[in-house]
């Protein structure tokens, strides 16, 4: 994928997308990287560890959030994707729901944007993106899903295609969408366990498919602990998705998770030698 051109190569092994927090409350990693020079230095470092993109946000979805104005996300995000598009060779992502906020984004640097909403919150979202012509992360995200529906992954498939059917109404190309189950986003324990077991079924839709668990409670309700005593759960969700060969995984800790998924798409290919 042509990143507003920084390349994205999707389709070979599985890439790791870096989470990239400039907020002071997201609910594991809040408050260290909202200045600056602190972003800067994550951004060095992940790049060096190995990422192929990284993700960066100006507001917490996490459980509980308190939504930040449309000007604070802005003030968080921009000076930071501004040093960052200077000194990475690595894409930037803009994390956000908001369509200024993804607009003023690609402004500033950004050359891809991940859509919380998938395309179904903001109207003027698919706009903003097929006037970059910049590929775009539909994430599932459904306030009305039900805590009973008995197939989840057939509930988002109904989801998904109405998020392609707005892309394909603005003339965006199919070729650059990529599909996130949206772990965690209005979902039940059970439901998110079942989606990244079957997560593999969602290719039947034909699109990169990205995986974000990584410290989410899901992991928590497994094995108990913190947001930040979450590594292990993390790997072993990142192992499994590189072992259904999922196109992105996106995560906080870079190095682990790669070096997780390295190893299993090494045991596959044993497999099947």
């Amino acid at each position: 994928m042509d990143c507003r051109g920084k390349s994205l190569l999707l389709g070979n092994k599985t890439q790791v997308m870096a989470i990239l927090n400039v907020t002071p409350d997201s609910f594991s990693d809040g408050g260290k990287f909202n200045a600056v020079d602190a972003a800067l230095n994550q951004a060095r470092l992940i790049e060096a560890e190995g990422a192929a993109i990284v993700d960066i946000g100006g507001q917490s979805t996490r459980p509980g959030h308190v939504e930040v104005s449309e000007d604070e996300e802005l003030s968080r995000v921009i000076p930071v994707i501004e040093v960052c598009s200077r000194n990475l060779q690595i894409p930037i992502s803009i994390d956000s729901y908001r369509s200024n906020v993804a607009s003023q984004a690609l402004k500033a640097g950004a050359g891809l944007v991940n859509d919380q909403h998938g395309f179904q919150g903001d109207p003027a979202m698919p706009k903003v993106v097929a006037e970059w012509k910049c590929p775009v992360i539909l994430m599932h995200c459904d306030k009305t899903l039900s805590p009973h529906e008995a197939s989840v992954m057939d509930a988002m498939k109904r989801f998904f295609e109405k998020s392609l059917a707005i892309a394909d109404q603005h003339g965006i190309l199919r070729s650059n969408i990529i599909l996130d189950p949206g772990i965690g986003f209005y979902k039940t324990q059970p439901q998110n366990l079942s989606i990244i077991a079957k997560i593999s079924e969602l290719k039947s839709l034909g699109f990169p498919l990205l995986l974000g668990a990584s410290r989410k409670s899901v992991i928590g309700h497994v094995l108990g602990g913190e947001p930040n005593d979450r590594a292990e759960g993390t790997l072993v969700t990142s192992a499994l998705a590189a072992y259904e060969k999922i196109d992105l995984i996106r995560v906080h800790d870079v190095k682990a998770n790669l070096r997780a998924v390295r190893m299993a798409e090494a045991v596959l290919k044993a497999s099947k030698a």
